[in-house]
């Protein structure tokens, strides 16, 4: 498998609902559907890591029926960016997609060198996940818009401070960077590496 990069969607599926901020997290997930879709197209896969709500019998599908149920903003992320054949998914029990979950593992698997984060809280789950990832040589992209926080000042400022301290790109999910993607992952089947 000559996989370089992974979508990570994080948090997306809460069936509480996203009290607050729910238009600038249905932007992002919009976004996130988007640049999905865009991605899939070119073989990168996606990671779905979610809170599980302390509910330590459920499985990931079993949040996404009950966002599917619920009305408003879950409901329609639900329908958004429900999970499709071949994505991978994992539940994790704190901030981090990396704390206590197989991730890291699963990425080595994927031969992943870049990690593209989505989701909310940007300047909490987004954040934890980002640090975890750089300590871990990864690069990252973090697209502006296809993350939100409960309010516009927290993203700007977590977003700031990805990109100043860990290196993140946090170009939109409309640059260049896609097309960029497109051609190494097809540098990196051509070449066998």
């Amino acid at each position: 498998m000559m996989t370089r990069a992974a979508l990570l969607v994080i948090d997306f599926f809460n069936p509480r609902g996203f009290h607050g901020y729910e238009a600038a997290t249905l932007r992002a997930a919009r976004n996130t559907a988007r640049l999905k879709a865009r991605l899939r197209a070119i073989g990168v896969p996606t990671i779905y890591a979610n809170d599980n709500f302390g509910q330590w019998a459920s499985e990931f599908s079993g949040i996404v029926q009950a966002c599917r149920a619920a009305a408003g903003a879950p409901a329609t992320i639900a329908e958004l960016l429900a999970p499709e054949h071949g994505d991978r998914s994992i539940l994790k029990p704190r901030h981090s997609a990396f704390y206590e979950t197989p991730l890291a593992f699963l990425l080595d698997d994927l031969r992943t060198k870049k990690v593209i984060l989505t989701g909310v809280s940007a300047d909490s789950c987004i954040m934890f996940t980002a640090h975890d990832a750089y300590l871990r040589k990864l690069e990252l992209w973090v697209p502006a818009d296809c993350v939100a926080s409960e309010k516009p000042a927290y993203t700007r400022a977590a977003l700031s401070h990805q990109e100043r301290v860990l290196h993140a790109s946090i170009a939109t999910s409309r640059t260049d960077l896609a097309r960029q993607l497109h051609r190494q992952t097809r540098n990196s089947a051509t070449s066998g590496k």
